[in-house]
């Protein structure tokens, strides 16, 4: 089964980790509404390495909690990244385990995309 999960961005906040003063690494947390597939929210924690746009890259642990369209509720941990200039190189996948309610059990993969309408999940569960 393939899950289509758009969602928007409606916060960023770059954060700090103690005792690391770095300029090579940025690290943020990600307030997202989830709208269509599934409904809810999200918080992310998004690390990203390089400055110049286009060659960056990234890795981020997403937790998003919500109600699919037929009725299933609960969260679920998801983990992607990949290099900005690179979309073939994107990969994600639902973390063995961390599914509870309605979402206990998934597994398999779950890529960010993007078109037209803007980015979402597809979510492949195995």
């Amino acid at each position: 089964m393939t899950l289509i999960a758009r969602f928007q961005v409606d916060s960023f906040e770059p954060r700090q980790v103690s005792g690391l003063d770095a300029d090579w690494v940025g690290l943020l947390t990600f307030a997202k509404t989830f709208t269509a597939g599934i409904t809810g929210q999200a918080t992310t924690l998004f690390m990203s390495a390089g400055t110049e746009e286009g060659s960056r890259s990234y890795v981020a642990t997403e937790r998003i909690t919500g109600r699919t369209d037929d009725g299933a509720e609960g969260s679920v941990t998801l983990q992607h990244g990949g290099l900005e200039s690179d979309p073939d190189s994107w990969f994600g996948h639902i973390v063995p385990g961390t599914g509870t309610g309605g979402f206990a059990g998934w597994a398999g993969s779950a890529r960010i995309i993007h078109d037209e309408q803007g980015p979402y999940f597809e979510i492949k569960l195995a």
